[in-house]
Order: structure tokens, then sequence, then C-alpha cells
């Protein structure tokens, strides 16, 4: 499928490129609309997921009171509990910074349970109908909630793998937990689909209206719903009448009522990259080099990072829009089998070099 894997030579990245190359699902197929990028995005975020999945959510409760909801996927069938054998890996789905749980999500959670992982759906405070129970919400790379969650889930299965994958905008938040946490991040590996890498970049470069105004009114309607919680702190008649997704960002973070900041520090502190050289977990970035939504290649992608850290790889691939991927027949979009492989091939290699080195699996 003319995909290319930028990253910098290993043993790992060698027993990623045969495993990848020897998927069938990378070659892929004809797609009617290959140069326009916009319609298979549009085409791919219409289509509902097949079939309608079952979900279980869980509240948690973190130390100053507020809450994030974990919902997990127990297929189409009504089955009960997280699914899954005690053993079975854990995939943890993180969707848009907008809180928006696209079909293609849904999907690949409902091709991950089908293949014996346990996926569960990490919502931000809020978000996806999440009780907002403090004046506070989750910045764009600020990785603190998520920390919580993943201690919980390392608690409730501490004998699984533990994997995260994340969506669009999202991968701000997996990117910026994987640096801050380093060799702590108690994942096993990860991958993001049409990731954000530059968050102050594409905020102010701005989107294509097909995609920044759904987003804007998604995120205004939850907002919305809490106005007289949020009126403490922000100027919410500003905020809901907000024109940009950076107008929004900058009125609900930087300009508020207790501690005001500007634009600048704001990003200091949430840069999804700003602790890359700090990532110690295998992360696959999946892009596509006509992504409406990320921008150009040469400006957004940060290649030399690839080159560089020998845990980053990025599968390049000509045509699949943002977040879309698609091809014709059952999955729609090959990125999800991709991802599926490549956490098989991942999890191979380490058990190869467990038993290489005689070490113990870890606890």
């Amino acid at each position: 499928g003319h995909c290319r894997l930028l990253c910098k030579p290993s043993a790992l990245a060698q027993h990623l490129v045969r495993s990848l190359g020897r998927s069938a699902v990378l070659r892929g197929g004809r797609w009617p609309w290959p140069r326009w990028p916009r319609l298979q995005m549009l085409w791919q975020l219409l289509q509902p997921p097949e079939p309608e999945p079952v979900v279980a959510r869980e509240l948690l409760q973190l130390p100053d009171a507020g809450l994030v909801a974990l919902d997990w996927l127990v297929g189409p069938w009504g089955a009960a509990g997280g699914g899954g054998g005690v053993s079975s890996p854990v995939l943890l789905l993180i969707p848009n910074a907008a809180g928006k749980v696209t079909g293609l999500l849904l999907q690949l959670g409902l091709r991950a349970l089908e293949r014996g992982f346990v996926p569960v759906i990490f919502n931000r405070r809020g978000h996806n109908g999440c009780p907002l129970t403090t004046p506070r919400l989750q910045p764009f790379g600020d990785p603190g909630d998520l920390r919580e969650a993943v201690t919980y889930l390392r608690c409730r299965h501490p004998s699984a793998s533990l994997l995260a994958v994340s969506e669009g905008s999202g991968s701000g938040l997996l990117l910026a937990y994987l640096g801050e946490s380093g060799s702590s991040s108690r994942l096993a590996a990860a991958a993001c689909l049409s990731p954000i890498f530059r968050g102050r970049d594409w905020f102010e470069a701005g989107m294509p209206w097909l995609y920044e105004w759904p987003l804007l009114l998604h995120l205004k309607q939850g907002l919305s719903r809490y106005r007289g919680a949020l009126a403490e702190v922000v100027d919410m008649d500003k905020l809901l009448g907000s024109r940009s997704l950076r107008e929004l960002e900058e009125t609900l973070f930087c300009r508020t009522r207790s501690r005001p900041t500007s634009w600048e520090c704001y990003w200091e502190r949430n840069e999804p990259l700003r602790d890359a050289d700090e990532v110690a977990v295998p992360v696959l970035c999946l892009c596509s080099a006509d992504d409406p939504v990320r921008g150009p290649p040469a400006p957004s992608l940060p290649r030399e990072l690839f080159r560089s850290s020998p845990y980053f790889f990025l599968l390049l691939t000509p045509h699949g829009g943002h977040c879309g991927f698609p091809r014709r027949g059952p999955g729609r979009c090959w990125a999800h089998e991709a991802v599926l492989e490549y956490f098989r091939a991942m999890a191979e290699f380490l058990r190869t070099e467990e038993r290489r080195k005689g070490l113990p699996r870890p606890r």
C-alpha cells in the first residue's frame, strides 16, 4: 500500500518491519476517492459501528474529588463485567481532545474484543456524559487524570499487559503521559492514529471548517451543561461565543478568574512532545501525508524524533485522510488491523527477548 516506516535502526525495528511486511492488511485495496481526504474523513465519521457495542460505565474518583469515566466495551452480546480473562491484554482507548467517541474508535474496540483484548475507553472530566463535580476541566496535554486511570487499571488487572491507543488530537494526552512518566508509564506499548504532534501550531493554524465547526459545537454543547459551575472560574458568555477552537481553549484555560496565564506559558506545560526524550515504551504513529486536519507533512511531522529515538515508529501512508485509512470490505479501516498486528508483534518480540536473556516476566 506504499506505506513507509520511518524509525531508528534496531532489533525491534527489524522485527516490526518483518511483521508488518507479512501483514496482508498493509497491501490495502483500491479506494474510489484516493485524492479526496476530506470526503474519506466524512464518510468514515458518519458510519456507525457494526454491530452496535454494549458499554459498561465505571466512574473513577480522583484525588481532588473530580470524576473520569471508564467505558468497558463488553461486545454486542450483552456480556457482563470487563470481558476477557485475568491475563488478557487491556487496551485503553483515548478519544480526541473534544471527547467525541467516534464510530471508528468503537469499531477498533470491537475488533480488539474479538481478538481477546479487554478494551476500555477513557473519558475526561465532563466529556461524553461524565459528570463534572469540580469546576476544572483537563487541559490539552495534562496527563494527571490519565495517570490515575492507568494506576487503577493496573491494580484491577495486575497480571495483564496494558496497551493504549489514541485517536486524532487525543494523542496529545497520550504522548504527554508517556513523556512525563518515562519508564514508569506501566504501559507495554502504545499507538497513535493521526496524532497531533505540535499542539500550539495546530491551534494557531486552525483546521478546515468541515472538522473544526462540528467539534466546536460539540464542545460548546457539553460545556453549556455546566454553565453554573464553570461560571466561577471562566467567562461563560465569552466561552460559548468562541468562534474557533483556539479561542475556546484560550478562554477556558488561560483567561481564568483565579489563575490567568499566557498562551505561551500554557503550551510550555501542555505541548505533547515536551518530554519526548523520556519516552521509554514503543509508540507506533500512523499518519497519512494528505491529513487535512494535522496539516502538511513537512511542518507537522517531527521526522527527526523518529530518526533519533528508538521508541518512536512512524508508519506514513500517501493517502488516508484524518483517522480514516479506508478500505473496502469488513472493518472499513485498515489502520485498526495494523495497530492490532503491531501489538501482536510487540508481545512476540518481548517474549523472545525474555527467553533469550532469561529474564523473569515483570509482575
